[in-house]
């Protein structure tokens, strides 16, 4: 299922940031108050009423000529386009200004929900100047201090209502759902036509749930699959296709909708950050994970190369370690012919279930070769029972007598003898404590 995308739009420093913060409930972007701080997009994800959604926060809309400003006022647009619900924010310090009409005509323009917020309204005698943004023609205002927290609550539940209801997708239980990421330029596209290409397959355009995501499904050796938002990747015409923020923004939706996710490097290229931070969204999302090294048909190579690149790639995803690596070529065809059984052999681990009383065995087994951990007062943690509540990814529940007790060392340790036991490879493994009395 989809997240929504809720957008943060407004003027220069209004409060975007801040606002974005309370609700993420980390300190993510930049705060600092000089105009124009936020120059990017940052991504966070939110929860209001047992609800996810990614939220955007866009540099600030502002009416001028400079290369900046018209770079933050793409970004903002890039923004708007991608959102299912924007939230306009305004200064109620000080009070409505030419600029606000300006972007309240550019959100007219995109026919999408608004919530009208107006910030800094630190005090209840400063309500009085939330009157005036009525005239802006967007519905209900309403008052918040991004400072202080106050009003969030009605802004949230007014964004939880304008959010459009759960579309699911449309594909029996046992298609595997996979999509394709990664920056731009890595050969995506490529690996996705050659994929299809393979397949000998009349390319059906299917709608996804995103707006205007464009879904390929297909059939190999009597396993259906679907190639999730092929129209990020066609889109070839939209220039700000190369946009490296528009780009992660894709990747998240397509995450979203996976079972399978392929991640893309270039192995002419290397390996660099952003590859890293958009890996981690998939890590995160719970998603089976490949990695796979794209063009090595360009890399000049001895006996040692690929052991070399591979040991690289471990040390730069080492929050990976469970992902297999395929070395290909999308333009050679070069053993592209890995990638789907390798894509149902991870989809198969990602919901594979183990029974509770092996998973005992293991724990009990585990616990006397490593005995579990202590803390200053002496007290040690006792395992009492474990077992698995879910798939997509493995998710598992320790009962414990402290939760606090289980040190991340310890649950990695545990984490590892199941991995030893089981065949995980491919997919991430959840392990939780929970507080089991006596």
């Amino acid at each position: 299922m989809s997240k929504p995308v809720v957008a943060i739009v407004g003027r220069p420093n209004v409060g975007k940031s801040t606002i974005f913060n309370r609700i993420v409930g980390e300190r993510v972007a930049i705060v600092e108050d000089k105009p124009g701080v936020t120059r990017d997009r940052i991504y966070g994800t939110g929860e209001w009423l047992n609800r996810e959604f990614h939220i955007i926060d866009t540099g600030g809309i502002d009416i001028g000529d400079e290369p900046i400003v018209r770079q933050m006022r793409h970004q903002a647009e890039l923004a708007i386009d991608e959102a299912d619900v924007i939230v306009f924010i305004v200064d109620g310090k000080e009070g409505l200004t030419g600029a606000d009409e300006e972007v309240a005509q550019m959100l007219y323009r995109s026919q999408k929900p608004v919530v009208l917020a107006v910030n800094k309204v630190d005090h209840p005698e400063m309500l009085e100047r939330t009157y005036d943004f009525y005239s802006l023609g967007l519905g209900e205002v309403f008052a918040i201090s991004g400072a202080h927290g106050r009003g969030l609550g009605d802004m949230l539940d007014e964004v939880h209502s304008s959010v459009p209801q759960d579309i699911e997708d449309d594909y029996d239980a046992d298609t595997i759902k996979m999509s394709v990421i990664g920056r731009p330029n890595v050969g995506k596209s490529s690996l996705v036509n050659t994929l299809l290409g393979e397949e000998r397959v009349i390319v059906s355009n299917v709608p996804g749930t995103t707006r205007d995501a464009v879904d390929t499904p297909f059939t190999r050796d009597d396993q259906d699959y679907v190639l999730i938002d092929t129209a990020g990747m066609r889109k070839r015409g939209k220039v700000y296709e190369t946009t490296e923020k528009y780009s992660v923004l894709r990747a998240l939706k397509a995450i979203d909708r996976s079972d399978v996710v392929l991640v893309v490097i270039d192995g002419y290229e290397g390996i660099i950050e952003q590859d890293k931070k958009i890996a981690g969204y998939a890590h995160e999302a719970g998603r089976a994970v490949i990695i796979v090294v794209n063009k090595w048909d360009a890399v000049e190579k001895d006996d040692k190369t690929m052991k070399r690149f591979e040991k690289e790639v471990r040390e730069s995803f080492q929050f990976l370690n469970y992902a297999p690596i395929l070395f290909l070529s999308a333009k050679t065809k070069q053993r592209v012919q890995h990638v789907l059984p390798t894509v149902k052999e991870v989809s198969e681990r990602h919901n594979m279930r183990v029974p509770t009383n092996v998973l005992n065995d293991l724990i009990v087994d585990a616990v006397t070769m490593n005995p579990t951990p202590t803390d200053h007062r002496g007290h040690r943690l006792r395992i009492k029972y474990a077992t698995q509540v879910a798939v997509g990814p493995p998710t598992f529940v320790l009962f414990v007598n402290e939760p606090e007790l289980l040190h991340f060392s310890y649950e990695r340790f545990i984490e590892n003898q199941i991995r030893e036991t089981f065949d995980f490879e491919g997919t991430p493994i959840r392990i939780f404590a929970r507080k089991k009395n006596d």
